[in-house]
């Protein structure tokens, strides 16, 4: 009897094995095809150029192409659906941004619940704002200006790249902490904005750093901070807000996320080959190029991420009402 008790434990053993050893060779050799990174927004932006270098990277690394795909639409809704709706074997990804963890509260009704249905992958980059006055402003210090919005309370015009972008909700967030009325004027991206606050017809936009240091260099703009929690390698002259609006801190951030049940191995793998890359100096100064700042971390330290700023922008949009476009 022992002796086929025993026989009966190896043989469920290997029947075990063998059942495994398809998922984990399948990790192992990952990828054995192209691979897509879907980028909810149009090309040409950060989610497009951050998924670009690292699609890149990975195809160098992998042996496999990572080509991106764009799905505009909806503040990101539509390529985060196909995304969810995928197949969780690796070779669908999305690059994830603010407008996800945003998207939670400010869309009554989505098909798929982020948190839920995409599993973080790995960070890359956060890219830090600066708040930027039409010079016509008298205004030189974060101070001076909270000042001058309380004394012209409704008068001060507040552009933005879009209801729910990243560049609104730091100025939402910016009125809720120093207490003032600014009248938000939302734009169909950062450029007509930054057109706009060019020409006076706008008087403040909290902008995502790269493609404003030529305005702010030549003083056809006037910066006054950057939104991170310290200063900003691609504008080290300018203090963090935090410093006069105490706890004030956000920042545009990308990273990958896979639909939901992609296995841990797989995960793990492309963390990483991230990992790698954004501690790579020739990576870094691409990203450089762009504000980047690297975003190192486990697959469960980017969850985590996702989370607190889901949260953080759910109490932002109950508060000031936001309502998609």
């Amino acid at each position: 009897m022992k002796i086929l008790r025993r026989k009966f434990l190896e043989l469920a053993g290997a029947v075990a094995a063998a059942a495994a050893f398809p998922r984990l060779a399948s990790a192992l050799d990952y990828p054995t095809r192209p691979v897509r990174i879907i980028a909810g927004f149009s090309a040409g932006g950060g989610v497009d150029i951050t998924a670009r270098l690292i699609g890149h990277w990975l195809t160098e690394r992998l042996g496999q192409s990572f080509v991106t795909e764009n799905r505009p639409g909806a503040g990101g809704n539509i390529g985060t659906e196909a995304v969810v709706n995928a197949a969780p074997d690796g070779y669908t990804l999305l690059l994830a941004t603010v407008p996800n963890a945003v998207n939670a509260s400010l869309y009554e009704k989505l098909n798929f619940n982020f948190i839920r249905d995409i599993a973080p992958v790995a960070g890359i980059i956060r890219v830090p704002m600066v708040i930027l006055l039409n010079p016509s402003v008298p205004a030189r210090t974060v101070p001076e200006f909270i000042l001058y919005a309380k004394a012209n309370p409704g008068k001060v015009n507040m552009a933005s790249a879009g209801n729910g972008s990243a560049p609104h909700m730091a100025g939402e967030l910016f009125k809720m902490m120093a207490g003032v009325d600014l009248v938000h004027i939302p734009y169909r991206g950062q450029g007509p904005a930054l057109t706009d606050l060019l020409g006076g017809q706008v008087q403040v936009l909290f902008a995502t750093a790269p493609g404003t240091t030529d305005y702010i260099s030549t003083g056809k703009l006037r910066a006054l901070a950057v939104t991170s929690a310290s200063r900003a390698e691609v504008l080290p002259e300018l203090p963090p807000v935090g410093d006069f609006v105490p706890g004030y801190e956000t920042s545009q951030w990308y990273g990958i996320g896979a639909p939901r049940n992609t296995p841990a191995e797989i995960v793990d793998k492309l963390n990483r080959e991230i990992n790698a890359a954004i501690a790579d100096p020739g990576m870094k100064s691409r990203f450089a190029a762009i504000g980047g700042e690297p975003l190192p971390g486990s697959p469960a330290e980017f969850g985590k991420l996702i989370a607190e700023e889901t949260e953080k922008w759910a109490k932002v949009v109950r508060a000031a009402g936001i309502k998609p476009e």
